[in-house]
């Protein structure tokens, strides 16, 4: 088969690899009908995560059942299924607290660009879907693995409540996953933090109901000024940086909360500061299984569309081109083919 690897910062190729075998009872092999270039994937392609060795790339798929281990009883060969970017046995204590994310047998999927992936623990990760889904729904699926699944944890996390102002800090995919979260949610003002005129375009047309383009202090200022000189109820941190947490936690009121979903990189919150200000932070990576069946039926019923982040489609062999076009911020998020 084929797939992406990475082999140092900026050099992503498309080569061929070894066919994907059932090694453990509860795997599954799938043939990928669509996969993605994630914001995280950056990090490394930035040089931001050390590359040390080349090795395949990818956390997001749907896909077509192809082969089942003897232990796997939730899907079965020739079923579409979507999966999260961690895998859960969804029976651990862990998992049946409602944190599959954090399953005591988790593996995190990362050959996910290519033709055919295995899945560990597909008994508990994989959901089907009754039949094979219209191609343009196919979209919208994807996103549920993983970034509209982590704007919905972002969402909860924030404790985004019927009624409530809620801020989104990022205007990637997560960030505008996220606004269809807070909208779902119940939110009544949602203020979307962004600088480019497209994403802003769709940010409101996800619900956001004002947009700050201000940065920094003045972003802070300017969330200050739209909400009485308070803060936000709800703050969803979508981007990982010093820069970003540090605007949503003094965008929230005090007794507000900041759901931060963005994979740190040199985040450093202060203890004293935050103690004082009253302000609740709770992330970490998305239990996105929790939320896959119902993401799916919203989805599937057109209740919402988050495939729109996809703002480029490309052949899976023109992966290094998704990565470059996602970079020079040319594109959203990349959505690959096979």
């Amino acid at each position: 088969m084929r797939g992406a690897v990475i082999h140092s910062p900026g050099d992503v190729r498309f080569e061929e690899l070894d066919d994907p075998k059932i090694l453990k009872p509860t795997d599954a092999i799938i043939r990928t009908v669509a996969t993605c270039v994630c914001g995280s994937d950056l990090w490394p392609y930035r040089g931001l995560e050390p590359v040390t060795e080349p090795h395949p790339m990818g956390h997001e798929y749907v896909g077509i059942v192809e082969e089942i281990g003897s232990e796997v009883t939730s899907a079965r060969p020739g079923q579409f299924v979507v999966g999260s970017f961690a895998t859960s046995d969804n029976t651990c204590a862990n998992c049946r607290n409602g944190w599959q994310s954090s399953c005591l047998h988790r593996e995190f999927m990362s050959t996910c660009q290519a033709d055919y992936i295995r899945v560990p623990n597909a008994h508990g990760t994989l959901v089907a879907t009754d039949g094979h889904p219209d191609a343009e729904l196919v979209p919208g699926l994807l996103a549920v693995s993983d970034v509209m699944g982590t704007g919905w944890y972002a969402a909860l996390a924030a404790e985004v409540r019927p009624g409530s102002t809620a801020v989104v800090v990022g205007d990637g995919a997560v960030g505008l996953c996220g606004v269809i979260a807070a909208k779902e949610l119940g939110a009544e003002r949602i203020i979307a933090m962004s600088r480019h005129e497209s994403r802003q375009r769709l940010a409101r047309e996800f619900g956001a109901t004002d947009i700050v383009g201000e940065r920094g202090e003045d972003g802070i200022a300017r969330v200050k000024d739209l909400t009485s000189g308070i803060g936000a109820d709800s703050v969803l941190e979508c981007v990982g940086t010093p820069e970003a947490m540090r605007q949503a936690l003094h965008s929230a009121r005090p007794g507000g909360n900041v759901g931060f979903v963005g994979v740190p990189h040199e985040v450093r919150v202060d203890g004293e500061e935050l103690f004082f200000s009253h302000v609740g932070l709770r992330g970490g990576p998305a239990p996105v299984r929790r939320y896959l069946p119902d993401l799916i039926e919203r989805v599937l019923a057109g209740r919402i569309d988050p495939g729109k982040v996809f703002d480029l489609t490309l052949p899976l062999e023109q992966v290094a081109e998704g990565y470059r076009a996602m970079d020079e911020r040319r594109a959203i998020k990349a959505l690959l083919k096979p």
